[in-house]
């Protein structure tokens, strides 16, 4: 039987990712951009859940073949201005998270994504 995490639900989904990434010493959870809850390293913020949406920092190309595929969307905080290396990624989707999650946080080390 399928639990919420599985089916989609925002939260499960994303406290999941926070579980495994957490694992990691160097992985902080706190707030994202405002109140929202977030995963930091070295003090920033790499992924985060806003209005039930992972939102992840990615390098643009990336974020630019995820809107592409229809997997996502380019961030807007709500200012009207798209982020360009920020994807916000619905939970239809979560099946995609950990890995966004997991290349968003090489990505915040420096590191290339695979």
């Amino acid at each position: 039987m399928a639990t919420g995490a599985e089916v989609g639900d925002p939260e499960e989904l994303f406290e999941s990712l926070a579980v495994a990434l957490l694992a990691e010493p160097a992985v902080s959870q706190g707030t994202g951009f405002g109140k929202s809850p977030g995963l930091r390293v070295g003090g920033k913020v790499f992924a985060m859940l806003v209005r039930g949406e992972l939102v992840a920092k990615l390098p643009r190309e990336r974020v630019d073949r995820l809107v592409v595929s229809g997997s996502g969307a380019r961030f807007d905080p709500g200012h009207g201005r798209v982020m360009k290396e920020w994807v916000s990624t619905p939970a239809r989707h979560g099946s995609q998270w950990k890995q966004l999650a997991e290349e968003a946080l090489q990505f915040a080390r420096g590191a290339a994504p695979r």
